[in-house]
């Protein structure tokens, strides 16, 4: 008889059944938080690809996930493509974006890597900001429309929702997709690669891999699931601006990676969960919520250094070493 494991229980489709039923139990609030959370953990997952499983520190991921959400904005907006085809545009538009950049930062290493990552992210931003004609400069490129939806709106138990509960459901459809690439990506030889390099570069580069290609490829491919969460999130805020590129976004998701668990594929969505719910609960009750949002990280990261799903599998993993010795 084989022995019962909770790595048996298909987990992600149990959350993604629940998921489905947000908008028919939860109210419009608690729908428009969900679809922040399942973008935004997407966004952190992507960076995820790059920091846990890479080991490379960018501090300037929001560049892409910026090119994403103007890209996909404006090709919506002012030429009237349709979302199956602006969508795919923006990642690839993110790819090429993270393969320029790209190409330079991985012949740097450490710290010298992240500042540069930093320096590009802050000409996307300086672009952004200064390119009125296209990007709406400081204003920002406002109303942003919502992808067509009737047809969802003539299924079955769908009809009585509205635009934003339909989109809820294109998101978590979109970022299913996208979290399953990135899992086959990780569990794959290219990501056992990726590991090697992330736990020794010279050794891999000694056996013979190309360890700045398979670093550029990562880089390239973290960029281009950022810029579909830019598209995302642009129609979600319905409006994208310069903000999305700045350094304060780079931090805000690299936080949600290191408080969810470096190298643990689902700790992103978990530490976008726990920091959405966070800023959520503390700015109802104080306007000093950066004060406040600060200390219950630091906590946090401390009582929980290797993040929450990290601590969790450490803890899960003693459990059951003690249940084989007993």
């Amino acid at each position: 008889m084989s022995r019962f494991t909770t790595r048996s229980v298909p987990w992600a489709a149990i959350a993604f059944a629940a998921a489905l039923l947000v908008p028919i139990v939860g109210t419009r609030f608690y729908t428009s938080v969900a679809t922040d959370v399942l973008i935004l953990g997407l966004f952190a997952t992507s960076l995820n690809l790059l920091l846990g499983t890479t080991g490379l520190v960018s501090f300037g991921h929001a560049a892409y996930f910026a090119v994403g959400a103007y890209v996909c904005a404006i090709a919506m907006k002012t030429f009237g493509v349709p979302f199956p085809l602006a969508l795919p545009l923006a990642g690839i538009a993110s790819a090429l974006a993270a393969l320029v950049f790209g190409f330079f930062c991985v012949r740097l290493t450490k710290i010298y890597f992240a500042m540069l990552t930093l320096a590009f992210a802050q000409i996307v931003w300086a672009i952004c900001f200064k390119w009125n004609d296209v990007t709406g400069g400081e204003q920002g490129f406002s109303n942003v429309p919502y992808p067509d939806l009737a047809w969802m709106g003539a299924l079955p138990g769908l009809s009585s929702m509205r635009a934003g509960e339909l989109y809820f459901y294109i998101v978590l459809v979109v970022v299913g997709l996208c979290l399953y690439a990135l899992r086959r990506i990780t569990r794959s030889p290219f990501g056992r690669i990726l590991t090697t390099i992330r736990e020794n570069p010279e050794r891999a580069e000694f056996v013979g891999i190309d360890v700045r290609r398979f670093e550029l490829a990562a880089f390239v491919i973290a960029g281009l699931f950022a810029g579909l969460a830019g598209a995302l999130f642009g129609i979600f805020n319905r409006g994208v601006f310069p903000d999305f590129g700045y350094w304060a976004k780079s931090a805000e998701v690299l936080i949600m990676v290191i408080l969810g668990g470096m190298g643990q594929f689902w700790g992103p969505l978990v530490g976008a969960f726990t920091l959405v719910a966070l800023n959520q609960q503390i700015t109802s009750y104080t306007e000093y919520w950066p004060l406040v949002l600060g200390v219950l990280l630091i906590v946090l990261l401390y009582a929980f250094p290797a993040g929450i799903v990290g601590t969790a599998a450490e803890f899960m993993g003693t459990l059951r070493r003690r249940g084989r010795d007993a």
